[in-house]
């Protein structure tokens, strides 16, 4: 067995969790809005035509936050074409994905479902086709009382949407509309000025680098934040992971990539703002992430046009869940800087929720890592004093088997831990003098069989587990942590 040991005090805080933290993201991508979120006809439909299922799913996941419409998607989005009577909504040829979209859902629907679903919406702009004209105008649809063509045109109470997206990987050559840093650094700048003027209230979130590979990582974010500084509130990043052939061990050790990400890019930002002699102190939008078995997806090029095609549909395993639950430590522990994330995506595209048209809801294995985290992981975030064994890995080099964070709220502290061993326990002791709990409790997402997947058919085969209560004597807490597991301790 391998022993480990956690030393968690108050006093070594990190930062305050925002909720937006536990974001997700809805694109007009696959399944994920229709036959996901949406689907007139279905038994459990609403009025609306949205699944009550589906959306007693996403309240149970804990989603704060949900970033719309895209995602690549919204580089060749006319968002005039989702608004009036739906039978007269054109028909569009999405080239991001080459799909079909109807246009049956648009922002008014999706502004709709989200007060349904108590989830706030964060709106992405189109700076790939489109630019400044089409943006304030759809700040104006969007937040404006009345008094003005788009607003009127919108009838009844403003959406009131306060976080916006400047675009999405602007940096990527895959996107509509790429465009150099410097070229979308004046055009972010300029948009971002002309939507404040029409609601000043609003947050903007400036493109970062698709992922931490781009060739230009690193001069871009410094090239667009030298200048947006001043004219934005975040920037975003995105990453996925997956396993790669036989190496689980360097997959179980992704969040030691998405921690250099984060400080490569809270490096590049502080940069920005020493040369510039700013002010402020940006914060970071992880508004992509998750594990995504990109290897397995054969491109958009190679797709037939169809309407809500089948289309990068994970099934994620225990494995997988693991990676989820760890990728969240790695964001609470870098809450001071990342104030916002977007697990990527929602419903049935790389998600967390799967459905079947007319037929079942179900959980994936990754939901629960996500649902307790998002339950139980608010309040103020502590920096634990790890001591943990450690193995060399491909990819990563050496780490730590074990990778734990702590969050306390008012009435307790949840530890999450992760053990990282394919095959050995882990006896766990943590010092908690500082915090006198008078009980513990230990739940676990682990399976004898690593690659156990939830499915239609067994909807409920892979489930977090009640271990034993662990041991609390003397201001010392000792448990036991399963190979290949993701762990939450609550200390009352």
């Amino acid at each position: 067995m391998h022993v480990a040991s956690l030393i968690v005090d108050p006093a070594y805080r990190i930062g305050e969790v925002d909720p937006r933290l536990y974001g997700s993201f809805v694109e007009h991508l696959g399944r994920c809005v229709y036959t996901g979120i949406y689907e007139p006809g279905h038994p459990s439909a609403d009025p609306d035509g949205f699944r009550t299922d589906v959306t007693e799913l996403v309240r149970e996941l804990g989603v704060p936050i949900v970033r719309y419409p895209g995602g690549n998607f919204v580089s060749g989005y006319r968002w005039e074409d989702g608004i009036g009577p739906v039978s007269e909504r054109p028909a569009r040829l999405d080239l991001a994905w080459r799909s079909l979209e109807t246009n049956r859902v648009g922002v008014g629907e999706f502004v709709a479902w989200a007060r349904t679903a108590g989830v706030e919406p964060m709106m992405a702009v189109n700076l790939g086709t489109r630019g400044l004209d089409a943006a304030r105008s759809l700040v104006e649809y969007c937040n404006l009382p009345g008094g003005t063509y788009w607003s009127d045109l919108r009838g009844g109470s403003p959406y009131g949407i306060r976080t916006w997206c400047l675009g999405n990987e602007m940096d990527g050559p895959w996107q509509i509309g790429h465009k150099t840093a410097h070229e979308y650094g004046r055009l972010a700048l300029e948009t971002a000025k002309a939507m404040r003027q029409v609601d000043p209230s609003i947050e903007l979130v400036a493109c970062g680098s698709s992922s931490r590979q781009m060739p230009t990582f690193g001069a871009w974010e410094a090239t667009v934040l030298g200048e947006t500084y001043d004219a934005v509130d975040y920037v975003s990043m995105h990453a996925y992971y997956q396993q790669h052939g036989d190496d689980r061990d360097s997959f179980l050790a992704a969040a030691t990539d998405m921690d250099g990400f984060i400080d490569d890019l809270v490096a590049t930002a502080d940069h920005v703002r020493a040369v510039g002699r700013h002010r402020k102190r940006l914060h970071l939008s992880f508004d992509e992430w998750n594990v995504w078995y990109q290897s397995r997806f054969a491109g958009e090029t190679h797709l037939e046009i169809a309407e809500t095609p089948r289309l990068i549909e994970d099934v994620y395993s225990v494995t997988d869940a693991v990676v989820v639950g760890n990728l969240l430590i790695s964001l609470l522990r870098h809450a001071d800087r990342v104030r916002i994330g977007c697990l990527a995506q929602l419903v049935n595209v790389i998600a967390p929720i799967m459905t079947e048209p007319g037929g079942e809801v179900w959980r994936q294995a990754s939901f629960h890592p996500f649902a307790l985290t998002s339950r139980y992981g608010r309040g103020t975030v502590l920096r634990p004093a790890i001591d943990s064994p450690v193995h060399e890995t491909q990819r990563y080099g050496e780490v730590p088997l074990l990778d734990a964070v702590a969050v306390q709220s008012a009435d307790e502290v949840v530890i999450f831990a992760v053990n990282r061993s394919q095959t050995t326990p882990m006896a766990l002791g943590v010092d908690v003098r500082s915090l006198s709990p008078a009980r513990a409790t230990h739940t676990a997402l682990f399976d004898d069989d690593p690659d156990a997947v939830n499915t239609r058919e067994q909807p409920d085969r892979v489930t977090p587990r009640a271990l034993d209560d662990p041991e609390l004597d003397g201001g010392r807490l000792e448990a036991v942590l399963p190979p290949l597991s993701w762990n939450m301790i609550r200390l009352g």
